[in-house]
């Protein structure tokens, strides 16, 4: 039981298709705030849950030396297509993060727009931590772009129903339906999608997906990091700005004295 608690929300190959035709890359104002934050020559650091490379590439083009982590391999596929068009190249791992076990250590890690809240177990999150902690190497910089949904104050009535499309290559589009329901008091929001490729008029593929995110105000994410272990803790503006709540970012350092604690089982 506890390993399915501790599960991760992946996008499969629709999924990635869609979010990488509708945002392939990060704003410069998101890049230009993670290189000013990241420490450049102390040693690699370490995209965690990097998806399809929308910020670990530019970061490799701006001098910095990323790995990538990330549990979905449909996303992991897209980054390695999309380093090779660049002509970058870097290490990638298909891993679960909070099992995460790498043959690297690192000066630096990040979990960029939000991903760090797909943990929406509190164990899982804690453990995550945990393991982050564990590959961090001086300066042990740790830092987490994170919402707060506007539902979490005024929750809709009813699920919430987007419907978006986006151009994917030539005569093909991907469709969007998605159902959002939030749970203010499990602090819960369930996403249930579906997919649908379109070749000329032709629907020749569908997906569904169902992603499941929590949500932490400020003061409880850095409770939070404390349990992990983390110190210098702060509170900032967010690298990534949305209209769809009240966004922050949060930096904080491994403790360096002594080893981390051990995961729960």
């Amino acid at each position: 039981m506890a390993r399915e608690r501790q599960a991760v929300s992946a996008h499969g190959t629709l999924g990635t298709l869609f979010h990488d035709a509708e945002e392939p890359r990060a704003s410069d104002r998101e890049v230009a705030w993670y290189a000013a934050r990241l420490p450049r020559t102390a040693g690699p650091v370490l995209d965690v849950m990097a998806g399809s490379g929308r910020l670990l590439i530019p970061l490799l083009q701006a001098g910095f030396r990323v790995h990538g982590i990330d549990i979905s391999e449909a996303m992991l596929a897209s980054c390695r297509a999309r380093l090779e068009a660049s002509g970058a190249a870097t290490e990638l791992f298909r891993q679960n993060v909070t099992a995460l076990n790498l043959p690297f250590r690192y000066s630096a890690a990040f979990v960029a727009r939000g991903a760090f809240q797909l943990l929406a177990d509190p164990t899982a999150a804690l453990d995550a931590l945990l393991r982050i902690r564990a590959h961090l190497i001086d300066p042990g910089v740790l830092l987490l772009d994170l919402f707060v949904p506007d539902g979490a104050e005024h929750p809709p009535g009813a699920p919430v129903v987007e419907v978006r499309t986006v151009a994917a290559g030539a005569d093909c589009r991907i469709g969007l339906r998605s159902e959002t329901f939030i749970d203010v008091t499990l602090r819960r929001i369930d996403v249930r999608s579906r997919y649908e490729r379109r070749d000329r008029h032709t629907i020749t593929a569908r997906e569904d997906e169902a992603l499941a995110l929590t949500w932490y105000s400020e003061d409880e994410v850095l409770t939070l990091l404390k349990d992990a272990g983390y110190c210098d803790l702060g509170i900032e503006p967010a690298a990534y700005e949305r209209n769809d709540g009240r966004h922050f970012a949060v930096s904080a350092r491994a403790r360096s004295e002594g080893p981390p604690p051990r995961p729960r089982e």
